[in-house]
């Protein structure tokens, strides 16, 4: 059995990153596949100050919120990342979660689902994150699912709301998503690279 990470990357009080989180949790599953919820608010990271390149080096004196997030990540075999799009990027909370990556994420696959409650699905910051994912070496899958003006979509439950416009198509493409990494996760879980 393969692990995916699912990361929330929004700490937004009343987030709609968090219904969307609470509808996959209750609402995903995959053969053969273990999710598990990395919801960035359990890891309180302060801004990156190590004087490590976590690309180069290993950090050294990380604190207890640091070496949790880089554990946890470690543990996994492939990700979806969840991103809303602020000023036509990622937040910031999330970039800087990744600039403490480095060999924990190397070669393992990654989805990315972004959202607003605007009529773009959060184009840019689907884009804008893919250039930082290949920079750590992750192996990005090529369509990105956006949802767009997607507050009418998920209670605060994190339910699906049954009649809104695009939630059928939402359900079909979040399940399409989630399959789809299982696929790769597991192809690349049993076909490792060895270059």
């Amino acid at each position: 059995m393969v692990k995916i990470g699912v990361i929330l990357g929004s700490t937004r009080t009343k987030a709609l990153g968090e219904k969307i989180f609470k509808y996959l949790k209750s609402n995903i599953q995959v053969r053969d596949v273990e999710f598990n919820w990395l919801d960035l608010k359990d890891y309180p990271l302060p801004l990156y100050d190590h004087p490590q390149t976590p690309l180069e080096d290993e950090i050294t004196d990380l604190n207890s919120a640091e070496a949790s997030w880089l554990n946890d990540l470690d543990q996994q075999d492939g990700y979806v990342i969840l991103t809303p799009e602020y000023d036509r990027a990622i937040t910031g909370v999330l970039k800087n979660a990744l600039d403490f990556v480095g060999p924990q994420v190397n070669r393992k696959p990654v989805h990315v689902v972004a959202y607003s409650h605007f009529s773009d699905g959060g184009i840019v910051a689907a884009a804008s994150i893919v250039p930082i994912l290949q920079m750590l070496n992750m192996i990005v899958l090529p369509s990105p699912a956006l949802l767009w003006d997607a507050d009418k979509n998920f209670a605060t439950d994190g339910k699906l709301i049954t009649g809104a416009e695009n939630s059928d198509h939402f359900e079909q493409r979040l399940k399409s998503v989630f399959d789809e990494i299982g696929f790769y996760t597991q192809v690349l879980a049993e076909n490792p690279y060895q270059g």
